[in-house]
């Protein structure tokens, strides 16, 4: 009986394009990915730290490339995906992985009008437009798949953080409905909702709230990026190709979805 295993990289020749990725959590993605064989493009708003980056996973003999994007500015995403595209020679993935937090520490009364927007036009109309920009070519590929980023802040609704929550409430709906208009194209679309992550952007939340989430994990201790990395790998993958419009909290059971 021939056999049904293989020892190829798991994601083998894949195109993968990661926002957000000049560090943190996107970085990792982008690592664990290229060290599951995929050739990836790393987009991000800091251009230094971002060649920096990529020079970085270069000498560790990656295949990797680097192109600078505002996801708020819809003709900057226009031409990182034409750059990533023209790179890789098409698109199989993509991260959506960009994002901001902003509006951390401030109740309803205290949030203003131009933070509010700021999150929105990056959290989620930032996602809308580089998934509507990625899509004719990922529809292309015949094996495209989509990874949004969301927060399991907006399964159990984390206080002061009102901005950020609605905004990675918004991805997930967002996720379902993709799902259902880009099945058509064989594309999946899911989400992963991360705990709170021990990386640079989260250095600023109050070490009360670290400690709360790990007193209340199942698994109690601090989440660090490569606890999230598998379930990025899994949803690009071909593990996942009948896996489509669903959110996983990756979380060490803080929340429980």
């Amino acid at each position: 009986m021939p056999s049904t295993t293989s020892n190829a990289p798991l994601l083998a020749a894949r195109r993968i394009l990661v926002t957000g990725a000049a560090r943190g959590l996107g970085l990792s993605f982008a690592q664990a990915l290229c060290a599951h064989g995929a050739r990836v493009v790393l987009a991000d708003l800091r251009a230094e730290l971002l060649q920096a980056s990529v020079a970085q996973l270069k000498a560790q003999g990656h295949d990797v490339h680097g192109v600078p994007v505002d996801v708020s500015d819809p003709a900057s995403i226009t031409g990182c995906v034409a750059q990533a595209v023209e790179m890789l020679g098409g698109l199989d993935g993509l991260v959506n992985n960009a994002a901001i937090t902003d509006s951390g520490g401030k109740t309803v009364d205290e949030l203003d009008i131009e933070t509010w927007d700021r999150v929105m036009d990056v959290n989620v109309r930032g996602t809308w437009l580089v998934t509507r920009a990625c899509r004719p070519h990922l529809a292309r590929s015949g094996r495209g798949a989509i990874v949004n980023l969301a927060s399991d802040t907006a399964l159990w609704g984390a206080p002061r953080l009102l901005a950020y929550v609605a905004s990675k409430g918004a991805v997930i709906a967002m996720t379902r409905t993709l799902a259902r208009e880009l099945g058509a194209d064989a594309i999946t679309v899911n989400a992963i909702a991360p705990g709170l992550v021990n990386v640079e952007a989260t250095q600023y939340v109050p070490e009360a709230r670290h400690r709360l989430y790990v007193e209340q994990r199942a698994l109690q201790r601090e989440q660090m990026p490569d606890d999230v990395t598998g379930a990025v790998l899994y949803a690009l993958s071909d593990l996942a190709r009948f896996v489509t419009g669903q959110l996983l909290a990756v979380n060490g059971g803080f929340v429980m979805h």
